[in-house]
This record gives structure tokens, sequence and C-alpha cells, in this order.
């Protein structure tokens, strides 16, 4: 079992930054990849962006050049975001995988809005 515990959602101005954190306790030598899901007002979970225990990343088209997720230890989830827009708007869930199961965070809240 894995336990995932989002933190540093907030209300920022477009144009603005936000970092989110996720811990992870538990069996964390288990796990594979990890990666940031997103669930805008009214539409479908969505990737955001995942990083391999290897290292590779990779980011969906609306947010390459602008979020940049890292793993800086095991436990440790980053998503730092620039520039962001209204349509970043959403509850951002961290994701951990271990070949057999998908484990989910609470979710955070991401408000971009003037």
């Amino acid at each position: 079992q894995v336990q995932l515990l989002e933190s540093g959602g907030g209300l920022v101005q477009p144009g603005g930054s936000l970092s989110l954190s996720c811990v992870a306790s538990g069996m964390i030598g288990s796990i594979n990849s990890m990666a940031w899901f997103r669930q805008p007002p009214g539409k479908e979970r969505e990737l955001v962006t995942f990083i391999t225990s290897g290292g590779y990343s990779n980011y969906a088209d609306s947010v390459k050049g602008r979020f940049t997720i890292s793993r800086p230890n095991a436990k440790n989830l980053v998503l730092q975001m620039n520039s962001l827009k209204a349509e970043d708007t959403a509850v951002y869930f961290c994701n951990a995988n271990d070949y057999k199961v998908d484990y989910w965070g609470q979710g955070t809240q991401v408000t971009v809005a003037s």
C-alpha cells in the first residue's frame, strides 16, 4: 500500500506560479512511476505529466514549457507550475503506480483567477 498526500494548492492570478508537493508513504520502494492528474470543473480527470523511476518525464501539450515535474527523492513529487492560465483551474491529484495498482491522493484545488 502507498499513501499520497498533496499540498500547495491555492488561488493565483493569471501569469503567476504555484508549486504542488506530494509526499508518499508506505511501500514507496514498490513505486514505478508517479504522475500529476487534474480534473477541471465539470470535466473528466486528465493526465498532466508523469515521471518514471528512471527519470523520464512527459507532459500534456497544454502544459509543455510551463509545468515541470520532479522527484527529488523516493518520497517526494513536485509540480512547478509557471505562467498559469485560467484553464489550469482544477483539482490536482498525485498518482503513483507499482505496476499493479494506481494510488491516488485526495487532491488539492488550484484556482487561477484575477
